[in-house]
């Protein structure tokens, strides 16, 4: 096996499509060995079939359920060995207005946005302190900078990735860990058709006509993160569409 990532072993959630695929992708080309995590078995195991040169396995997993997502980690390190990386990627994003109080939507982003990253870095947290070495990357925003209407629920979902990062970070120094997000604008992915919130997509959802970014520009920048010499940490990536900057 080689590849800058050559023998570590990551869990990626969200690895059924767009930004987690793409990461899943990227890592199997660096060597890593790759734990797939998503709910849709059909498409997850397309994705791991697509993966070369690298040994995986692929468990559906709904990560708000905490007891899923010990399992898969348990299942990673069972046949692929103790986890050096986590890139969270599983997230859903929809566009509406606060006073039209769809309030569904807003647990959801909760869950899967909050709840969910929070099952993940309690799943692999504790082997990562104890082995001396660890990273923990999580696909946030660029609106975990800058709250965005239309997106307030999304945007506080992001706020909170970047606050439980940035106190993972701090009280985690000195272990081996790194704890790194990475913020895009605009990807070409599926988010926009969560949305059922016509009058929120009307006003601001429509597309500005800039290029947005690929799938596998944000992947990129996750490897970027993951090779980087031990003593290198990079804490955030803000990552955008070159005509629409933040």
């Amino acid at each position: 096996m080689s590849g800058r990532l050559a023998e570590r072993i990551a869990v990626v959630t969200g690895a059924s499509s767009g930004i987690g695929a793409a990461v899943c992708r990227a890592l199997a080309r660096e060597g890593a060995r790759v734990a797939l995590a998503a709910r849709r078995e059909e498409a997850l195991r397309s994705v791991e079939e697509g993966l070369e040169g690298t040994k995986s396995v692929a468990v559906p997993t709904d990560v708000t359920d905490r007891e899923q997502v010990e399992r898969l980690v348990r299942r990673a390190e069972d046949e692929l060995g103790p986890v050096d990386a986590l890139v969270n990627c599983a997230g859903v994003m929809y566009y509406t207005l606060m006073r039209n109080l769809r309030t569904e939507e807003w647990e959801r982003t909760v869950e899967v946005n909050c709840k969910g990253v929070l099952n993940c870095v309690g799943a692999v947290l504790g082997g990562m302190v104890e082995r001396g070495r660890g990273h923990i990357v999580t696909i946030s925003s660029d609106a975990g900078r800058k709250v965005f209407p239309g997106l307030a629920v999304y945007s506080a979902s992001k706020f909170f990735v970047e606050g439980l990062s940035q106190g993972l970070r701090l009280e985690t120094a000195g272990t081996g860990i790194k704890v790194t997000t990475v913020q895009p604008g605009n990807v070409d992915t599926g988010l926009l058709g969560m949305s059922s919130d016509r009058e929120a997509l009307e006003r601001y959802g429509k597309p500005s006509g800039a290029r947005v970014l690929d799938p596998e520009d944000v992947a990129a920048s996750v490897v970027h993160a993951l090779t980087q010499p031990e003593h290198v940490a990079v804490n955030e990536i803000l990552v955008e569409p070159r005509d629409e900057p933040v």
